[in-house]
């Protein structure tokens, strides 16, 4: 499997084994710079460190205590109590406690957009300069740890959209399921064929926000544009993309969703062959390629998703590890030490193999077998940053009223991303301009 793009943040990780020699550095407090060169000699850390992962706990909390087990070997004097709490929840659980300073984890899986919001209120530790930030990162799931000209964590796994198609169904309508649709008028084409010739219908659309992000970047738009700090949500260019998709809903391409539960009636029909297309992530591959409605993983093809008059892009998903701020020097090295090698790139294959994440480590890639992990290298090369500041959180809520209103209500595009700019600029940036 080819390597995909990596940042500059570390070096590679060169050792064939699942071990990692240990290292330690100076802590320091959120708002430090940590310059203390690693020890990669020392195994002499002691700590007790609590981690808050919100993985599941069945299917994927295991295998990362195997992992704590390996660390273990190097690091006898580390304790890692692993509590699994509910992803619904922790967002608000540890702001609640972090403002307290009583019952924050030293470190937590935390989502993307989260991180640059802890960090901007102060709860997290800065961890440049540790042994966390030695491996080979891919650039854009490590730009999401990035925060006024700091860096709070590093990537556990990442994740992107790409068109996920039936080659099976491919095949009976005459299309060929090496080639997949690289452009939604392509995608329009194939959808006529897997209707006339597979009895069929071509492509479901979820009509939430984040899943028409495509049709925004493929036109070179985006929500906000950090840097002017001007709203740009309802711009001539994301009206264009928006209006792309709506208009594959009404010509018949795609599937009306829903108004109950799109996202499943999406995942019901694509795995019931009932569908030929869907735009949707690695964190399905499995329940798609296990149902045997479906008929296995050599049915599913995945593409980067197609693009539009500016090309192709997907928004970068995923989970960061990060560090509670409010914790003494040689927690803080413990901490770095234990994420160093949870994220290097033996441990990050390990879970990639055993779970069929992506890993945020570049060089982790060459060393997975996984073929569900493999199906999305071209995907992941057209994945880009989402607005990494402090609110990118809360943007999704007036997006999803949007991709509502356009996609089943039929209203037009202007006027529903008018209405979320609006939401923006009264809810969420206050401080931005509108266009």
């Amino acid at each position: 499997m080819r390597r995909l793009k990596a940042g500059s943040a570390g070096i590679a990780v060169a050792a064939l084994a699942l071990t990692l020699a240990a290292c330690g550095s100076d802590g320091g407090d959120s708002d430090s710079n940590n310059d203390s060169e690693a020890d990669s000699g020392s195994t002499e850390l002691s700590a007790e460190l609590t981690w808050w992962d919100t993985s599941d706990p069945d299917n994927e909390a295991p295998a990362y205590d195997e992992l704590i087990a390996k660390f273990n070997e190097e690091y006898p004097d580390i304790t890692i109590d692993h509590q699994i709490v509910p992803f619904d929840q922790t967002q608000n659980k540890f702001k609640t406690a972090a403002e307290a300073d009583s019952g924050a984890p030293d470190i937590l899986r935390a989502e993307v957009a989260w991180t640059p919001e802890f960090a901007s209120l102060g709860y997290l530790y800065a961890l440049d300069g540790t042994a966390a930030l030695e491996n080979n990162f891919l650039e854009t799931p490590l730009s999401s740890n990035e925060f006024d000209g700091k860096t709070y964590g590093v990537p556990q796994v990442t994740d992107t959209l790409g068109l996920m198609y039936n080659k099976e169904l491919f095949e009976k309508a005459g299309l060929d399921p090496e080639a997949p649709p690289t452009t939604w008028d392509e995608v329009r084409e194939a959808a006529a064929a897997l209707k006339s010739e597979a009895g069929v219908d071509g492509i479901y659309l979820n009509s939430g926000g984040y899943f028409l992000l495509p049709f925004m970047y493929g036109e070179g738009a985006d929500i906000v544009d950090t840097e002017s700090q001007t709203i740009t949500v309802n711009s001539p260019e994301a009206v264009t993309g928006i209006e792309t998709a709506q208009s594959l809903v009404e010509d018949g391409s795609a599937v009306k969703p829903t108004a109950n539960d799109p996202y499943g009636t999406m995942m019901t029909l694509f795995k019931e062959q009932k569908v030929g297309m869907i735009i949707n992530g690695p964190w399905e591959v499995a329940g798609i390629s296990d149902d045997p409605k479906f008929g296995g993983i050599e049915n599913l093809g995945v593409a980067p998703v197609p693009a539009g008059g500016a090309g192709q892009g997907a928004p970068v998903g995923g989970h960061n590890y990060v560090v509670y701020s409010g914790m003494d020097d040689q927690k803080a090295e413990a901490a770095a030490a234990f994420i160093a090698f949870m994220s290097s790139a033996e441990s990050e294959a390990f879970i990639a193999d055993e779970l069929g994440l992506l890993p945020g480590n570049a060089d982790s890639y060459d060393m997975v077998s996984n073929e569900r992990v493999a199906l999305w290298a071209d995907a992941m090369e057209v994945a880009q940053p989402r607005p990494w500041i402090p609110e990118g959180g809360q943007f999704f809520a007036a997006l999803d009223t949007m991709a509502t209103e356009v996609l089943i209500q039929d209203k037009p595009v202007q006027g529903a991303l008018d209405k979320a700019a609006d939401t923006y600029k009264s809810d969420v940036v206050p401080d931005y301009s509108l266009q």
